[in-house]
């Protein structure tokens, strides 16, 4: 089989167990009185085996049979029937969106769970994640009545939910949407018209509704995105005792065919076409024109752009860990050390370590930056001690744009070494690198293109608060290499990291410069390359903490303790980290002062085939 589910769970029991404090979490808030670190193991454990068990099995069917559209409707593989309703009814899925449950899991738990989940098959994750997010926005926002109506059938999966926002001439720029609403003449119910297209799951055949959580314009409305309002509009009505009813007037125009992701029903959703579209106002109409539509759907789409970058990590790890099983089982060539000693397994050459380091140490640094932007949305939400909790946001502020673009750049690359391990093979179907180099692709594009988490970087988190967040993100990582700069072991790797972190000071001033100059279009120009120096730092400074406990560990259980390859690998992925992955900080610095501005220079006509 092409597909081949490889995980462990030891990663995350070391940044549960061992790196964060989770006390900090378990014992404050809403789960004050709950779980334990102590039921960390059977949790992980339980959700790996259902990944592996029975979502993984799926994950051919996905590829090749595809979501289909036919008169109408949308048809997902019959086997991703049984992943959906066992996932949600072992609570690994939207009933965490229900706060008041005792069992809900904390999302720092729950993003591993959930890397499982994608790793296993991520054409089915998006059906159960997008209802957790789409939950979550009733549960913040909705009214009594609106919540008692969708959210116990939501929490328990039996109705899907979706994100609707783009539309076919309004991608990036939501505020240009022309949806619209019209109040119906009962309070707070609005038909709906208008198309949406790129919706994930917006048809399928798994539930019996499904919850579309759609942008629209009350008409009188402000233009641009301040007028905009977010309504629930399900696919089936309710009756009056809340289970479903008649169909509203909610068509699937069809479905994308996609490079990858194919199991996952990617719809053009009509609402209207009869004129018999109603949805529920989530939360106040507009006043003076101004909606609260976009502020709100900002949460579910901070929520998502989180997964995305974690969905990119899980696709990194399958292709990592079948990569370095190949390489240490596929006999090719010498060494150039020792070429007369016969051939070898190609783990041994330079290159593939090389490109096996590489890896390693990126997709150890996403899941790093993942759980700890998980960490600080609990903490957030849970702790007592206000300038915890002040941190805590600034830090999620901030990490928000890093992890679904730094993480879903690095993991397309990442793949495509794993690929270079296996050689001609690697790009042939019947091995699992080809599908998840396809699957992993959209993840740039998804919930915001990368360019626009960039832009999110310098043009709102620089200066938030008057640049008072980024700053207080920032010193914390000038603070470790202040901390640790005489530190036996790694004194060299967090030397690298002090000289970038000035060199990223350096990057902030020259850009200031460009601004007085009145040089605007260089925010453009540099902006991906400044979210990339941002993550080399952020990356860094986590494996060397990382690599800082691991040093003790080590010293404490010795080299001949079976867990000693564990920890000394993690080791190795900070010091290659830090000294061959982190200076690309100082090329990003020495092209931005460079300040080469040809591309907008030359004409369009220079870029079109003659």
């Amino acid at each position: 089989m092409a597909a081949n589910f490889v995980y462990s769970t030891r990663e995350h029991k070391f940044i549960l167990k061992e790196w964060l404090d989770m006390s900090k979490v378990f014992e404050h808030g809403r789960f004050k009185g709950g779980y334990t670190i102590d039921d960390l193991d059977s949790i992980l454990e339980n959700a790996l085996k259902i990944a592996k068990e029975v979502v993984a099995p799926t994950n051919e069917d996905g590829d090749k049979l595809h979501a289909v559209y036919k008169d109408g409707k949308v048809t997902t593989p019959e086997s991703f029937k049984k992943p959906y309703w066992t996932v949600q009814e072992n609570g690994l899925g939207s009933s965490n969106a229900d706060h008041s449950d005792p069992s809900s899991l904390p999302l720092c738990v729950m993003g591993c769970t959930n890397e499982y989940l994608a790793a296993a098959n991520a054409a089915s994750g998006p059906y159960v994640m997008a209802t957790t997010g789409a939950a979550g926005l009733i549960r913040d926002f909705g009214s009594g009545k609106i919540k008692n109506l969708f959210l116990p059938k939501m929490y328990s999966g039996r109705w899907s939910g979706t994100m609707d926002l783009t539309e076919p001439n309004s991608g990036s720029d939501v505020g240009d949407i022309t949806t619209k609403a019209t109040p119906t003449g009962e309070p707070g119910i609005y038909n709906i018209v208008g198309t949406k297209c790129f919706i994930t799951g917006g048809d399928q055949d798994i539930t019996e509704n499904i919850v579309h959580l759609t942008l629209a314009r009350i008409e009188g409305s402000a233009p641009g995105t301040k007028g905009i309002s977010l309504f629930v509009v399900p696919k089936y009505w309710h009756t009056p005792d809340g289970e479903k009813g008649e169909f509203n007037d909610v068509n699937c125009g069809g479905v994308e065919h996609k490079l990858g992701l194919r199991g996952s029903a990617t719809s053009i959703i009509n609402f209207g076409e009869d004129g018999k579209c109603r949805g529920y106002l989530l939360g106040d109409p507009p006043v003076d024109g101004k909606g609260a539509g976009m502020a709100q759907m900002f949460q579910m789409m901070n929520e998502e752009r989180t997964v995305t970058g974690l969905a990119a990590l899980a696709a990194a790890t399958v292709s990592y860990n079948n990569a370095a099983l190949y390489a240490a089982g596929r006999i090719q060539g010498r060494q150039l050390t020792n070429p007369k000693a016969g051939r070898v397994t190609i783990i041994h050459h330079e290159d593939v370590r090389r490109m096996l380091m590489f890896q390693k140490a990126v997709t150890e640094a996403s899941r790093a930056m993942i759980a700890m932007s998980y960490y600080c949305m609990d903490i957030a939400e849970n702790t007592d001690d206000e300038n915890e909790r002040k941190r805590a946001k600034a830090f999620v502020e901030v990490n928000i744009p890093i992890v679904k673009a730094w993480c879903s750049d690095l993991a397309f690359l990442s793949i495509s070494e794993a690929m270079q391990c296996y050689g001609g093979y690697g790009f042939s179907e019947d091995y699992p690198i080809a599908q998840q180099l396809r699957d992993c692709r959209i993840y740039p594009i998804w919930e915001g293109t990368n360019f626009i988490q960039s832009m999110d970087l310098i043009g709102r988190k620089w200066m938030m608060a008057g640049g008072q967040v980024f700053n207080l993100w920032f010193t914390e990582l000038e603070k470790f290499a202040a901390d640790n700069k005489d530190h036996p072991e790694l004194a060299a790797e967090v030397a690298l990291l002090a000289e970038a972190l000035g060199q990223y000071r350096e990057i902030q001033t020259t850009m200031a410069g460009y601004l007085g100059q009145g040089k605007f279009g260089m925010i453009g120009f540099f902006a991906t390359r400044i979210l990339h120096a941002t993550g080399y730092l952020y990356g860094a400074k986590l494996l060397l903490e990382h690599a800082l406990l691991c040093g003790k560990k080590i010293a404490e259980i010795g080299k001949k303790h079976f867990e000693y390859p564990y920890y000394a690998g993690k080791v190795a992925s900070a010091k290659f980290f830090a000294r061959n992955i982190l200076p690309n900080v100082g090329m990003i610095l020495r092209v931005i002062k460079e300040g080469d501005a040809s591309v907008m220079e030359i004409s369009e006509a220079s870029y079109l085939p003659e």
